[in-house]
C-alpha cells in the first residue's frame, strides 16, 4: 500500500463502487481530489493511523456522486424563485390565481410575475388556465405561467401584448398558439414557443440569477448530485459565459457538461469556447437537437433531422436528440444509424425515449445510440399515463429494463425543473415502476437496485464521455462521492424513495453535510 497520508479515509461503509472489477468494499482513501485506495476495513487498519481525517460510515452506503445527465440548471434556478404552482402547492385554477395574486401584491406594476409547475391533468378543472384567468389574478403585471412539462406556458393579456402576440400572429414553425373555440382569439396557452419568446421576456437580473443558482446548487448537493449535463436547447456562447462566471465565482459546485444548442454549434466552435478540454468543472458536451411533434407533425422533419445529424457527425460533434413521441424516437434512431460509422466514437444519444413500442425499440438498438431517460417521470406522472395513454401503448413508456436487456447503454437525468431532481425518486421508480401514488406503469421495465444506481452514476458519466474520471469509486477517479443514510441494499423497495444523503463530496471536499445544515 503506497499511500502515505490520505487526506480522508472512509471506513465501515457499504461501498458500492460501480466498478465491475471490485464491486463492493468497506473503506475508501482520498488524497487531494482523487480516490487513491479502495478495500476492506481490515486492510484499512494500516492507513487509519496515517489518515489526516477519518469518517466512520457506521454501515451507511457510500456510492459515486449522482450524475444528472439531463437537466436545465438555469431554468431550475429560476423555478426556485417563481410562484410554485405544482401539484403539491395547488389543486385548482382558483388556487393558481390566488398564488399569483399574492405574488403580484409585492411586485411593482408592469414587472413580470413568473409562475411554474402547473399541470392541467392535476387541476380540478382538468384544463389549462387561460389568459383571462391570469388577468383576474394580476391585471397590472405581465404573467408567464409555465407548464410542468416545460413545453407549454400561459401568458396573460398584458404579457401577450408585450411579446407581440395578437389575433393575427402566425404560428411559428413547430409551435402552437391555442385559441378560444368560439372567438378564435388566442387564449394565452402557447405550445413549443420558447424560441419565439426568447429575448421577449426579460431575463433574471444578475442578483436573481446568482441567488437562484446558489440555491439550486445547494439543493442538488443535498440530493447527492455532484455532476450535471445541462441540456438546454438555447445554450449559446453567451450562456456558456454565464456558466463560466458562476463557476469562477464559486456559486455553482457541481461539475457541468454544457450541451450546445444545435443552432449555436458553429458559433460555439468558431468562438473557441470550451477549448480547455482538461477542465472537468465546466466542459462542452453534445449538441442538443430538439425533435418535437406537438403540432401534429415532426419538427424538423425526418429528412432534415438526418441532414443535421449527418453534418454534426461529420464535424465531430456528439449529438443528443430530444425525442419523446415514438415518431420522434424513430426518426432520431434512423438519423443516428445513417450518420454513425461502425468505428464512430461520438456516442450519439437519444434523450427521453418516452414512447418506445417494440418496432422502435428495435430501431434504437440497431442504431447504436445511447439513451438518457427519465424514470422520475414514472414517479411524478404515472397515474396520468395510466389514464391517458392507451393500454396497448403503456408497456413502451420510459423503458429501462428492455433497453438494458438489449444491450443499450443507459444514463439517467431528471429533466428538472420539469420534475424534482431527487435521484432517489427516479431510482425508486426504475426499481418498482411505481408512481408517487402507487400506480404501477410497465412493470416489465423494472431493473434491480444496483443497475438503477449504476445508470445514475457510471451510465450518465459514460453518456457524457467522463467514465474514466467519474461514475465509479476506484483509484484514480475523482473523489466525487455520496454517503447515504442507510445500507440501501438491505431495505424494502418502498424505502428507496425515503433514502437521504448525509454527506456529499466533490473533488474530496465536502459540499453538503446533513449534520451542519
Amino acid at each position: 500500500m503506497n499511500i502515505t497520508e490520505p487526506d480522508l479515509l472512509f471506513i465501515n461503509c457499504r461501498v458500492l463502487t460501480m466498478d465491475a472489477q471490485h464491486p463492493v468494499a468497506q473503506s475508501v482513501a482520498i488524497t487531494g481530489e482523487r480516490i487513491t485506495w479502495v478495500g476492506s476495513d481490515d486492510e484499512a487498519e494500516g492507513l487509519a493511523s496515517r489518515a489526516k481525517r477519518i469518517i466512520n460510515g457506521q454501515g451507511q452506503t457510500l456510492i459515486p456522486g449522482f450524475h444528472d445527465a439531463h437537466i436545465h440548471l438555469l431554468a431550475y434556478a429560476a423555478s426556485l424563485q417563481a410562484v410554485d404552482c405544482g401539484p403539491n402547492a395547488v389543486s385548482s385554477i382558483e388556487d393558481i390565481k390566488s398564488a399569483i395574486a399574492h405574488r403580484a401584491t409585492s411586485t411593482p406594476s408592469s414587472q413580470w410575475v413568473r409562475a411554474v409547475g402547473y399541470n392541467d391533468f392535476d387541476l380540478r378543472e382538468h384544463r389549462h388556465p387561460t389568459r383571462w384567468d391570469l388577468d383576474q389574478a394580476a391585471p397590472d403585471n405581465p404573467v408567464r405561467l409555465s407548464h410542468r412539462s416545460g413545453h407549454a406556458c400561459v401568458l396573460n393579456s398584458l404579457a401577450m401584448k408585450l411579446v407581440g402576440i395578437t389575433d393575427s400572429t402566425p404560428e411559428p414553425p413547430g409551435g402552437t398558439i391555442a385559441r378560444d373555440l368560439v372567438s378564435g382569439a388566442p387564449n394565452g396557452t402557447l405550445l413549443e414557443m420558447d424560441d419565439f419568446l426568447d429575448g421577449k421576456i426579460p431575463a433574471l437580473t444578475r442578483d436573481e440569477l446568482t441567488s437562484g443558482v446558489a440555491a439550486a446548487s445547494q439543493r442538488l448537493a443535498s440530493l447527492g448530485v455532484t455532476a450535471i449535463q445541462d441540456a438546454t436547447p438555447s445554450n449559446s456562447v453567451a450562456r456558456w459565459d454565464i456558466f463560466k462566471t458562476l463557476k469562477a465565482e464559486r456559486v455553482l459546485s457541481q461539475r457541468v457538461t454544457f450541451m450546445v444548442g444545435a443552432g449555436f454549434a458553429t458559433e460555439f466552435r468558431q468562438s473557441g469556447a470550451g477549448c480547455d478540454t482538461q477542465d472537468l468543472h465546466l466542459r462542452p458536451g453534445a449538441v442538443k437537437l430538439m425533435v418535437t411533434r406537438s403540432a401534429g407533425t415532426l419538427h424538423p422533419d425526418a429528412q432534415e433531422i438526418r441532414q443535421i445529424v449527418g453534418e454534426l457527425d461529420d464535424q465531430g460533434f456528439q449529438v443528443a436528440i430530444h425525442a419523446v413521441e415514438s415518431e420522434a424516437v424513430s426518426a432520431a434512431a434512423e438519423a443516428i444509424a445513417s450518420a454513425t460509422a461502425p468505428d464512430s466514437k461520438q456516442r450519439h444519444r437519444i434523450e427521453h425515449c418516452s414512447e418506445l413500442p417494440p418496432d422502435v425499440l428495435t430501431q434504437v438498438v440497431a442504431s447504436g445510440a445511447l439513451v438518457v431517460t427519465n424514470p422520475g417521470f414514472i414517479y411524478s406522472s404515472g397515474r396520468r399515463y395510466l389514464e391517458e395513454v392507451p393500454e396497448e401503448d403503456q408497456p413502451g413508456l420510459y423503458r429501462v429494463g428492455g433497453l438494458k436487456r438489449a444491450g443499450v447503454m443507459l444514463g439517467f437525468g431528471s429533466d428538472a425543473p420539469v420534475i424534482d431532481p431527487n435521484p432517489m425518486l427516479g431510482i425508486y421508480s426504475a426499481v418498482t415502476r411505481k408512481s408517487q401514488r402507487g400506480s404501477v406503469v410497465a412493470p416489465a421495465e423494472a431493473v434491480g437496485l444496483i443497475d438503477a444506481l449504476e445508470m445514475h452514476t457510471f451510465g450518465s458519466a459514460f453518456a457524457g464521455g467522463l467514465e474514466t474520471q467519474l461514475g465509479a469509486i476506484k483509484p484514480g477517479h475523482l473523489a466525487d462521492v455520496v454517503l447515504l443514510d442507510r445500507d440501501i441494499t438491505g431495505v424494502e423497495p418502498a424505502q428507496i424513495a425515503e433514502t437521504q444523503v448525509t454527506r456529499t463530496l466533490i473533488g474530496g471536499s465536502t459540499v453538503w453535510n446533513a449534520e451542519e445544515s
